[in-house]
């Protein structure tokens, strides 16, 4: 069975979740899973930041290497949140162990566009357009986001 979905933006939809979750039925063996969470980032913010990944990795050069705009959203979200590298199966390499951009909350996004966009700037990146936007994106929403 098939249960609808609340975003909890009024006392109205507050209260019709609360109706839903009393009307639910207890089972012992099969409990059913009630999940509150934070909305993951919009499909806007991954459209700015793809965006401001691809103006870096076709204007920074990093320890002598063009790193591509995947490379790029390891390297920044890796520096974010302290993620830790472990050596590869072979053994002749590592692995990030990263957070997924697809699960991070709008606010912990928020924060990752923001350090790409002041890294790209430390870098010297010329923004074009799309990437404008995000900075526009992060002005409009600041820290509050």
């Amino acid at each position: 069975m098939s249960y609808p979905k609340y975003f909890l933006r009024s006392p109205d939809i507050r209260s019709r979740a609360s109706q839903l979750v009393a009307s639910l039925p207890v089972d012992q063996d099969k409990p059913l899973v009630i999940e509150i969470k934070e909305l993951t980032r919009t499909l806007a913010q991954n459209a700015l930041f793809w965006a401001v990944m691809t103006d870096i990795a076709e204007q920074v050069v990093w320890h002598g290497r063009k790193l591509s705009k995947e490379d790029w959203k390891h390297v920044l979200s890796a520096a974010l949140y302290q993620q830790d590298v472990v050596p590869n199966i072979n053994g002749n390499g590592f692995v990030v162990l990263g957070k997924s951009t697809s699960k991070m909350t709008v606010r912990e996004m928020r924060d990752l566009i923001e350090l790409a966009q002041a890294f790209g700037a430390e870098q010297g990146v010329t923004f074009g357009d799309e990437s404008r936007r995000g900075f526009d994106w992060v002005a409009a929403y600041g820290r509050a986001a």
